[in-house]
């Protein structure tokens, strides 16, 4: 699963979570919200960066 970068900007924003809080509510790394939009992602992160911004995970993956 690919997440939107602009997507995630947006719900992040709403969240008000700055890289480092949102990957370490998230239990991921800095470098994968970086990674966003370029790489793929497994359900289970992408599901972690969901429940870290309070958003649906159809919220902040690419639409295809």
């Amino acid at each position: 699963m690919k997440i939107s970068k602009e997507k995630l900007a947006i719900a992040q924003a709403r969240a008000m979570l700055s890289n480092k809080e949102l990957a370490a509510a998230a239990k991921v790394s800095t470098s994968s919200l970086v990674a966003a939009g370029k790489a793929n992602f497994s359900p289970t992160t992408v599901g972690k960066i969901a429940k870290a911004l309070g958003v649906d995970v159809t919220e902040i993956i690419e639409d295809k």
